[in-house]
């Protein structure tokens, strides 16, 4: 054995050992918890968090929990997987999901002005509902202000949980640059509705009258000027408008996200990391994760998604990219020599023979004959040499489609390695990656099954 063969097999024996050592997630376990009852999946975007917050919510209705799977996900992935024309912001039942002792599977997209309109409705009169959704600053600080999405979804999960028709409520995060945006969300809005800015637009209309009027325009003369400059004249009216429409609410909007947010620390949250085996997603998580324990919230651990895997893993990239070489050069299969040339060279001898005996018809016939089996006989030998020719390109490739995923799958594991070495403490589950794109509830199946895998029973 080669010394490159075995430090190969000792750097796989030494990665399959750091493996057994790290702690697993034993998903079927926090599904089956009745005390679970919200599941926060969150990570950097694209890595999956749609797709594992609905295999969490198929796999746990099948196994009996009456689950409603909330996606702030706009590219409707998660209705289509679930055989739904479209998701909005009342929760669906999901067809074809059946589970033990009545388990159901819901599932909703956040609408994120809807549920800003809600919270109006339902803490403001008629009258002074009305004044607020038709107020233009409303309308745009509920399309569009930063943070207003991952507020709602808080909003919304707030709702969902007071209304005790599900027993656990799947939370897909919102796509953003940062995960830790739904996090922030809350004490950003929060800070912004209780904040100078509110406060000083509110005192006019606690001042009233003129004085109120002297006062805004004394103490926001320079930024009314620059307002109105870039947005418009009529802003700070709007502006003025709203606040002392909203003057009752503010508070509403603080005491609400304090209570979200204690509502994500109590032990019936699980917040699940998610991320792909890649630097990026990794560090990210990484941060993450510390945030997470900074903010006393507690995690159940990493999901690992899209892994590659093999199942041909004992042979190296280094022993496939050398077998690839040799077939391509021709040092396995010698194509220019063997049965093929004796048996030409004793043709050629049989029809010199047949020629030197005398020429008669009979000679000459079975010169033909012999002249008929050599051309036959070389048709053969080319016919098999193009043959092995093509099977020995096709091998030489399938070789090296072999070592690039053995070197994809080593590149993963020491990704992976360096992020158990900072948190040798955090329970991992990997999802093996599929040969396509998830669009159906089998496919759900499949990932919550690997979800679920190499978890042993009872541990």
């Amino acid at each position: 054995m080669t010394e490159a063969t075995t430090g190969t097999k000792t750097g796989a024996r030494t990665d399959a050992a750091r493996m057994d050592a790290a702690p697993r997630l034993p998903v079927d376990r926090l599904l089956d918890d009745r005390g679970t009852r919200i599941i926060v999946c969150c990570g950097a975007g694209g890595v999956g968090k749609t797709t594992t917050a609905a295999a969490l919510g198929v796999r746990a209705a099948e196994r009996g929990r009456k689950v409603v799977v909330l996606t702030i996900d706009p590219a409707r992935r998660l209705a289509q997987s679930m055989g739904i024309d479209s998701l909005d912001n009342t929760p669906r039942r999901v067809k074809g999901v059946d589970g033990a002792d009545g388990g159901e599977l819901h599932a909703m997209m956040l609408d994120m002005k809807r549920t800003f309109d809600e919270i109006v409705e339902g803490h403001a009169d008629a009258e002074r509902a009305e004044a607020i959704l038709a107020n233009p600053f409303y309308q745009s600080l509920s399309a569009g202000f930063a943070g207003t999405q991952e507020y709602m979804a808080m909003e919304k999960l707030g709702q969902l949980r007071a209304r005790e028709d599900w027993d656990l409520i799947v939370v897909d995060t919102p796509p953003s640059r940062s995960a830790l945006d739904f996090l922030d969300a809350p004490k950003r809005l929060g800070s912004f509705l209780d904040g100078k800015f509110i406060r000083v637009l509110m005192a006019p209309a606690k001042v009233g009258g003129r004085a109120g009027m002297k006062f805004l325009n004394v103490g926001m003369s320079l930024m009314t000027g620059t307002l109105s400059k870039l947005m418009g004249a009529s802003l700070l009216k709007d502006v003025q408008t709203f606040v002392a429409a909203m003057d009752t609410m503010f508070g509403g909007f603080r005491t609400r996200a304090d209570a979200t947010f204690r509502l994500l620390q109590a032990p019936g949250t699980a917040f699940l990391v998610v991320a792909a085996p890649e630097p990026d997603a990794l560090r990210e998580a990484a941060y993450f994760v510390e945030r997470l324990a900074a903010e006393k919230m507690p995690l159940a651990g990493l999901v690992l998604n899209r892994v590659h895997v093999s199942g041909a893993d004992q042979l190296s990239a280094e022993r496939a990219l050398a077998a690839a070489e040799n077939l391509e050069e021709g040092g396995i299969v010698d194509q220019e020599s063997g049965n093929a040339g004796l048996r030409d060279s004793a043709a050629e001898t049989d029809a010199t023979d047949a020629g030197a005996g005398g020429g008669g018809t009979e000679a000459d016939a079975n010169a033909e004959a012999n002249a008929k089996a050599d051309a036959n006989a070389k048709a053969d030998a080319n016919a098999d040499a193009d043959a092995n020719a093509d099977v020995d390109e096709i091998t030489a490739g399938l070789l090296r489609l072999h070592a690039e995923r053995m070197q994809v799958i080593a590149r993963e594991q020491r990704t992976r390695d360096r992020f158990t070495s900072l948190h040798p403490e955090v329970a991992v589950a990997e999802v093996a990656a599929l040969p396509g794109d998830v669009h159906d509830l089998a496919g759900l199946r499949a990932i919550g099954e690997r979800l679920a895998a190499g978890v042993p029973a009872g541990a």
